[in-house]
């Protein structure tokens, strides 16, 4: 199932809907870091290139997730 949440994103609002996988992925990584959640997804977000940003936090999820094992 899909879990939305909202975010500030180059000062416009935006909403991005992931599985809850991803998103304890993505909070893990934001928690290791010393860093918000959001700060993280803006951090993607910066360096997604012309990639949607759903895709982009999945695909930084699968990488950290990759690297823990």
């Amino acid at each position: 199932m899909l879990k939305k949440r909202s975010f500030s994103l180059s000062r416009h609002r935006t909403s991005v809907a992931l599985e809850e996988e991803f998103w304890v992925v993505l909070e893990s990584e934001a928690e290791k870091a010393g860093k918000s959640l959001a700060a993280v997804v803006a951090e993607i977000d910066r360096n997604r290139g012309t990639r949607p940003l759903a895709s982009a936090l999945r695909v930084s999820a699968l990488a950290a997730a990759k690297a823990a094992t």
